[in-house]
């Protein structure tokens, strides 16, 4: 459960990510998709130690972050990540003044000089614009090209397991292809993926299961085939019915 002074952004939400499995987390914006993923991320803990500084808005967390049963709810940001718990934020988070060069090499900055070059060469295996866009600074690209970079920065840490946080908001249908398309290849190379969308129609090709919150709350979960079959689900998330097109905003 995560508290904001006495609003409720989380209650009683319990999700599963098991190893190489893509898992979605659907729901409306203001839902608490982003609040989630911030909690296993723990920035949420960041937040509230923050606040409690600066005597702002109180934060309140409770409940259990556990990784391979081991649980970290305590844990800081590197500590998770130094054991593979990797979050992209949403909406193209880069250093827009920086290379596309210097930002992959920084997303990797706990991991040693082999292991981030080897991490970089494989992002740019995957996303084969990053090399054409090396030197350039990363403020000058696309919103498509920056979620590159972003996606690209997060395996740079070498994650086990990778939280993406609206990865294709604002973007063009094909450059959301792409994006699904590399999901599934970093699955493919063992790393499971949690990712987080308002809907769910272009993700759902490589989504194992799904959860749908809404107002902070766990209404739904099921597998691909399961929440596809869900004439309320359809409405929703996937825009109206399952064989219709739908343009994504």
């Amino acid at each position: 459960m995560v508290f904001y002074e006495n609003a409720l952004a989380l209650n009683e939400v319990s999700v599963q990510l098991n190893p190489a499995e893509v898992v979605g987390v659907f729901g409306s914006n203001g839902a608490g998709k982003t609040t989630l993923l911030n909690t296993v991320a723990g920035l949420t803990l960041v937040y509230a130690r923050r606040e409690a500084r600066r005597g702002g808005v109180r934060v309140t967390v409770a409940g259990q972050v556990r990784l391979e049963g081991q649980d970290i709810t305590t844990w800081d940001v590197p500590e998770r990540v130094r054991r593979g718990l990797v979050l992209c934020r949403e909406r193209h988070a880069v250093f827009r003044d920086l290379t596309v060069s210097e930002n992959l090499r920084l997303g990797g900055y706990l991991r040693s000089r082999a292991e981030v070059e080897e991490s970089v060469a494989f992002a740019c295996e995957l996303m084969p614009p990053l090399r054409r866009l090396w030197r350039k600074p990363a403020g000058m690209l696309s919103g498509g090209e920056q979620q590159m970079v972003a996606i690209g920065m997060a395996l740079a840490a070498r994650p086990r397991w990778l939280l993406l946080d609206e990865p294709l908001l604002g973007l063009s249908p094909a450059l959301q292809a792409e994006i699904v398309r590399v999901v599934g290849e970093i699955r493919r190379h063992g790393v499971a993926v949690l990712v987080a969308e308002q809907y769910a129609r272009a993700v759902l090709p490589v989504v194992d299961r799904g959860y749908v919150i809404e107002s902070g709350a766990l209404v739904l979960s099921g597998t691909r085939s399961e929440l596809a079959s869900q004439a309320e689900v359809q409405a929703a998330y996937f825009g109206g019915s399952w064989g219709s097109p739908r343009t994504h905003p």
